[in-house]
């Protein structure tokens, strides 16, 4: 999945010169976190979120009365507080791949680029629906964690297993252990009714099977 697929292109931008009253007044009227300060041209050169905002907002302590306030973070503009060296990715960029750009960034959105035009955003909370989705988290279905060593077939194998059982795999992902090198967590989902059928093929063919927490896994290691 690649983010041009589920970006925001109903884009909520600001100028450089809006107000801190004017660009909270638009977080709560949009219902969003983040805004996207662009200049005159169009071209992004800042961003500013709620958090920004809430940072350099007047203590609720001070002595000011509300009408003082709001006149003293009138001359409080965006421009003084945004964020100017914004990190953005290209419209071609994988889900995944923005789940680990936001990471390692400790950031929750992402200004959506096409060669120099800006085309969309996307935030974390976009990012973890996406993914539970493809993870198939649902109430009606299973976890279960598969322990093998990393090797050509081995998921084969056990796909060929729950297929001669006609369960069907709703969802796969490998997990490394990497307290364990050389040994990968095969996490699948099925549903909830082939449970218990589908664990007792695997154990049948020599496949060790978790479908709960373990604080020790040792004994699941092949």
């Amino acid at each position: 999945m690649y983010i041009g697929r589920i970006m925001h292109t109903d884009l909520v931008t600001v100028s450089p010169e809006t107000s801190l009253v004017d660009a909270r007044d638009t977080l709560e009227k949009k219902n969003i976190e983040h805004l996207l300060v662009v200049n005159e041209k169009g071209k992004l050169v800042g961003l500013v979120s709620d958090r920004d905002l809430k940072q350099h907002w007047a203590s609720p302590a001070t002595s000011l009365s509300t009408h003082e306030l709001n006149y003293l973070l009138q001359k409080v503009l965006v421009k003084m507080i945004m964020v100017k060296t914004v990190v953005t990715v290209p419209v071609d960029t994988t889900i995944e791949r923005a789940a680990f750009v936001m990471q390692q960034h400790n950031i929750s959105s992402l200004p959506v680029m096409e060669n120099d035009d800006l085309v969309g955003i996307i935030t974390s909370t976009d990012v973890m629906s996406v993914l539970l989705d493809a993870i198939g988290i649902s109430d009606d279905s299973m976890r279960l964690g598969v322990f093998v060593k990393d090797s050509i077939g081995v998921m084969a194998q056990v796909a060929a297993i729950l297929k001669d059982e006609k369960i069907n795999i709703q969802s796969l992902l490998t997990w490394p252990e990497k307290k364990h090198p050389g040994i990968s967590q095969l996490v699948m989902r099925v549903a909830s009714q082939d449970g218990i059928k589908a664990i007792n093929a695997l154990q049948e063919k020599g496949f060790k099977v978790k479908s709960g927490y373990a604080k020790d896994i040792t004994p699941y290691l092949p």
